[in-house]
């Protein structure tokens, strides 16, 4: 008999992508001002920067998803997840669907090991229903049916809601410390 893998959802966008330096990259290419990463803490990303029209640029540009940084540590901690968990990639990205593509395309060429299957690029969050859920928007955890695991950054640096994770090294010893918990019981 085959042993049902708790299910784990993972946000892309702020998760296993980072959209932090590559919003900061593209705001100095664009505007020649650098913008550190303290300077967006606290902030929504869509008012985090001088131009508040920005970020809605840049996330509605061709090529900005597709050439997103993979967050340190993140491919190999999802490998080595999905041996415990049914790991599902869960991204709204019918927020800007001109990135359904690329974000396909940048899942193929950082994550080729999930499958297809395990993909889910969708609207609303709050129809996901996995055991866990990592994301870094309340919006999307405070519906979690599941344990919801925060992934920390600047936009949610100053509330206190959820299970916080800083890396992916804190989420793959977190998510130990669960299975054993549960294995104990």
């Amino acid at each position: 008999m085959k042993i049902k893998k708790p299910s784990l959802a993972i946000d892309m966008d702020g998760v296993i992508a980072d959209t932090e330096s590559h919003f900061i990259t593209w705001y100095h290419k664009d505007y020649g001002v650098h913008i550190n990463r303290e300077d967006l803490i606290g902030k929504p990303e869509s008012e985090a920067f001088p131009d508040k029209q920005a970020v809605w640029k840049f996330v509605n540009s061709p090529g900005f998803f597709r050439t997103l940084p993979v967050m340190p540590g993140a491919i190999e901690t999802v490998k080595e997840l999905m041996n415990d968990f049914e790991v599902y990639i869960v991204s709204a990205a019918m927020e800007f669907p001109q990135s359904l593509f690329e974000k396909h395309q940048w899942l193929q060429e950082h994550f080729p090991f999930i499958s297809w299957k395990n993909i889910v690029l969708c609207g609303d969050k709050s129809i996901i229903d996995t055991d866990y859920m990592i994301d870094d928007h309340f919006k999307n955890l405070d519906f979690c049916k599941g344990k919801a695991i925060l992934f920390h950054a600047a936009h949610n640096a100053t509330t206190d809601r959820h299970q916080r994770v800083h890396s992916w090294e804190e989420v793959k010893v977190l998510l130990k410390k669960e299975l054993e918990t549960e294995s104990s019981c």
